[in-house]
């Protein structure tokens, strides 16, 4: 596909704009996101009227979607997913086994620069799952092609923590509700992932997983959001719909970056990073600390 328009004035980037866990050394983070090094026409990246290098591994048949990745040349082919040896029964999990294992994961981990000075700007995503006809689902959105930020990409319900919001997990709440008109008192709070930080600005993230006691009814924001997907967990444990690339930025840093091929979508970046580590914890085959998205 081809890059993004390299014309665009530089507005204000989105919170959730590649999140990535904070760099080992505390410092701050990268300038420069995955799109912004394509935008501005980087060496690495395709230049004006260039496509993008096609995925690392070819896409399974009748999967994947629209979303454009901003992937350089130097993308290379990663790890296996973290679960890619269980047995097929092992790949198969339910509610009660998602409250377990987050249970016993022990508290989440926060991102070092929520602690710095200067950092103001705080988001939330909420990961919703149910089960219905003793499959369990997640819920995901494929955003509006018309948004400044991200448009058409896959995500969690989320968003900016506003000045009224209790906490953060109220954001959580309160975003699902105003993007899928998710009923807040339908939701069980029952985990937490791994704080993220942002590449692009001084802010980071809380991912919220909870739990619905059935399939909800949802209706999507028109001005946010294009699709409600309800995607079973087991198909996202299917290790032939995993990828990981290896790609080097601009400032020289080497970073896994994670997709799950959907049926006419694509999830990368942080959602896809989000995705890995819920299910790796859920499995057992990823510790608290292994987000992985530097």
């Amino acid at each position: 596909m081809p890059p993004p328009d390299r014309s665009a004035g530089g507005a204000e980037e989105d919170p959730l704009e590649e999140a990535v866990a904070d760099p080992v050394d505390g410092v701050d983070p990268p300038l420069l996101s995955a799109r912004e090094a394509a935008r501005q026409g980087m060496p690495g990246w395709p230049g004006p009227g260039e496509d993008f290098p096609p995925p690392t591994l070819p896409v399974p048949a009748g999967r994947g979607g629209d979303q454009v990745i901003p992937r350089p040349f130097n993308a290379r082919q990663g790890r296996a997913a973290p679960w890619a040896d269980l047995p097929p029964d092992g790949r198969r999990t339910r509610l009660d086994d998602v409250r377990r294992a987050l249970a016993s994961a022990g508290p989440a981990l926060p991102s070092e620069r929520e602690s710095l000075p200067g950092i103001d700007r705080a988001s939330a995503v909420l990961a919703p799952l149910y089960e219905d006809g003793g499959e369990l689902h997640v819920v995901l959105t494929r955003r509006t092609w018309k948004m400044r930020a991200h448009s058409g990409e896959v995500s969690f319900p989320g968003g900016r923590q506003d000045d009224g919001d209790r906490d953060l997990w109220h954001t959580a709440l309160r975003e699902a509700h105003e993007e899928i008109a998710l009923d807040p008192s339908y939701v069980e709070r029952i985990g937490e992932l791994d704080h993220l930080a942002t590449v692009t600005s001084r802010s980071f993230i809380v991912p919220y997983v909870g739990a619905l006691a059935e399939r909800p009814t949802t209706t999507a924001s028109p001005d946010e959001v294009a699709a409600v997907l309800h995607v079973p967990v087991a198909e996202l444990l299917d290790p032939a719909i995993f990828r990981e690339e290896r790609w080097t930025f601009p400032w020289a840093e080497d970073r896994p970056i994670f997709f799950f091929e959907l049926v006419g979508d694509t999830v990368w970046g942080a959602t896809g990073a989000m995705l890995r580590q819920l299910l790796g914890l859920v499995t057992g085959t990823l510790p608290r600390g292994q987000l992985d998205h530097l």
